[in-house]
């Protein structure tokens, strides 16, 4: 690695945490912001409109990137996530929290794609697999800090810092960017594709609207819902028309016509249903029906922090030896064998057992999920790589979205009927609804093993990057 990728790394990896730990920190600060600000009752449109507006907005930063170069797509994504960031922190009240936490979700949608783009710029094919690895570890750190530095803040200082903890580090990161980066954009006439933006915007907001809301807060038999699904397929029917005829498509139809992306996209949308159903689902295992305590539910994810990022490493480092193939059937092998676990557990299964199970998971996410994002990445020309990376991104997105929503109405299903008067489900029954929703993420898993033998077999071709991105060691 030389020197100028040295100092991009830097600012990548600031941002990347940034993006990591937002999410564990802000877990762990719900219960002191509900008790400051009110609205129980809104507390997952916090983490329900941010999930949204990342995903809409996604797609579009990681074409602007195609058109405009990354640099200005992620110092402007970058920016808004941190206006988002600071106005979170200054809310006086949950809807003010949400509609910022809106913002923020815009920036993020840039934030993440880009930063894997840029990655895959500034590397070649060898060195983006080592380097890779080393992002991912970045998210294995934040699982583990994410929560101490959320409740250090709010035990010691206030809730608001875990907001204004990011800016100083954004900026550093916006500056190192802004300094260092450098890209040769071809001058020429953009045919934006506005259609393509306000359609996908309304038909997927619509779309993850039904989702998240669809048989918990609003009825499915409801004239709200009927319309919005009725938005959904309107809208994406002509996204998917403008896209077929606009000269620069936003999301180009024939990038699904390269293998290794369809592939690589569906599979990562399925295991991401994997991966939101054990986030949500172990630690309601761990409570309600083992009894533990939240701290103990908590901690039991933490061996996925470990695994991913090691699984990562090892199938980073052994994917030019081996081929994407086998190392991402090893990773999703990996994947089927915990989630077959997991269906297999009963209340008297010892936790350290679930703990074993949880590691072997992340082993499979992180031999993967990280080599899914290099095959995208390598499959086409640059002038295609940010559409082509933040599809995958969408694409894990929106896996979890339509897991929550599919395995949340499973669950409820389940349960209804057996509330007792105090609001509690019983240990038992519950322990059966959960039983079945693993019994739905191992046969998930099966399905991924089967459509992970149409993964191509040799490497994804090396497209080279534009020639200002290409330095000498010395420089």
């Amino acid at each position: 690695m030389n020197a100028y990728q040295k100092k991009i790394t830097a600012a990548l990896l600031i941002a990347t945490f940034l993006s990591a730990i937002e999410g564990t920190i802000i877990s762990t600060a719900m219960p002191a912001i509900v008790q400051k600000l009110g609205g129980l009752e809104l507390i997952s449109w916090v983490f329900a409109v941010y999930l949204l507006t990342s995903a809409v907005t996604t797609p579009i930063f990681g074409k602007l990137a195609d058109l405009f170069g990354r640099k200005k797509v992620f110092l402007i994504g970058t920016s808004i996530f941190l206006v988002g960031s600071m106005l979170c922190g200054l809310a006086q009240d949950m809807g003010q929290l949400i509609i910022f936490r809106a913002i923020q979700g815009i920036g993020a949608g840039a934030v993440v794609p880009i930063t894997f783009t840029i990655i895959g710029d500034i590397f070649t094919f060898e060195q983006r697999a080592k380097v890779q690895g080393l992002f991912s570890s970045v998210w294995g750190i934040a699982g583990i800090f994410g929560p101490l530095v959320g409740g250090f803040f709010v035990d010691y200082i206030s809730w608001h810092w875990i907001f204004f903890f990011n800016i100083p580090f954004g900026i550093i990161s916006i500056w190192l960017i802004a300094k260092n980066l450098n890209e040769k954009i071809e001058i020429k006439e953009r045919k934006i594709d506005y259609g393509g933006a306000l359609t996908f915007t309304i038909g997927t907001s619509a779309l993850l609207f039904v989702l998240l809301t669809g048989g918990n807060e609003i009825a499915w038999n409801s004239t709200i819902m009927y319309i919005s699904v009725a938005v959904a397929v309107l809208f994406l029917a002509i996204f998917l028309f403008i896209q077929v005829r606009h000269p620069e498509p936003m999301l180009p139809i024939k990038i699904f016509q390269y293998r290794e992306v369809s592939i690589s996209n569906l599979i990562a949308f399925l295991a991401s249903v994997i991966l939101i159903g054990i986030t949500a689902y172990i630690p309601l295992w761990i409570q309600g029906v083992l009894q533990k305590g939240a701290m103990f539910s908590g901690m039991i994810l933490m061996p996925m922090s470990i695994g991913w990022p090691l699984g990562a490493t090892i199938g980073s480092r052994l994917l030019i030896r081996f081929g994407p193939k086998i190392i991402s059937f090893f990773g999703i092998l990996f994947l089927a064998i915990g989630s077959f676990a997991l269906a297999l557990i009963t209340i008297s299964t010892p936790s350290i057992l679930i703990l074993f199970i949880i590691f072997i998971l992340g082993l499979g996410f992180g031999l993967s999920m990280t080599v899914f994002t290099i095959i995208v990445q390598s499959a086409v020309s640059w002038n295609l790589r940010g559409v082509a990376t933040s599809s995958n991104t969408f694409f894990r997105t929106l896996g979890q979205t339509l897991g929550v929503a599919i395995l949340g109405t499973f669950l409820n299903q389940q349960i209804s009927g057996y509330t007792n008067a105090g609001g509690d489900v019983p240990p038992t029954i519950l322990a059966n609804g959960l039983h079945g929703i693993f019994i739905i993420l191992a046969a998930i898993s099966l399905l991924c093993i089967f459509i992970a033998f149409w993964i191509p077999k040799h490497n994804p071709n090396e497209n080279e990057a534009p020639s200002s991105l290409k330095h000498s060691e010395g420089e």
